[in-house]
């Protein structure tokens, strides 16, 4: 896989997000003004050998995005889930499920929200 593309109506918040809260690179960003809208793309490591994110701004885009209800979640592997959602939630970010084993499992998970909203699953990695 190469990426997956969200679409973003703040960048600089959601850049802020992935960037400092989840400790990714950002990779590189295009603006394209004749179609009015930017491109960035963030990851853990570089496009050649790693899956990234595109975040995709649309410049006239003025209302949230309706997320439905075929998009599931991004999955990110983290070393420490408890100490990881502890930092989350003192800088505010919305963690909906916190972290703890898997209700069929004993893999530790927790959920988090993106500014726009998008589901993110924390996956501890030992």
């Amino acid at each position: 896989m190469l990426h997956t593309m969200i679409r973003v109506r703040d960048l600089e918040k959601s850049l802020d997000f992935y960037t400092n809260y989840l400790e990714m690179k950002l990779l590189r960003r295009k603006d394209y003004p004749s179609g009015k809208f930017t491109l960035a793309f963030v990851g853990y490591g570089d496009e050649e050998h790693n899956t990234v994110i595109e975040l995709t701004h649309n410049w006239e885009q003025a209302e949230d995005y309706d997320l439905g209800n075929g998009f599931g979640h991004i999955a990110l592997g983290v070393p420490d889930i408890y100490k990881t959602c502890k930092d989350l939630e003192k800088a505010g970010i919305d963690i909906p499920r916190p972290p703890g084993p898997m209700k069929h499992g004993s893999t530790n998970i927790a959920f988090i929200r993106d500014p726009d909203g998008y589901m993110i699953e924390l996956i501890e990695k030992n």
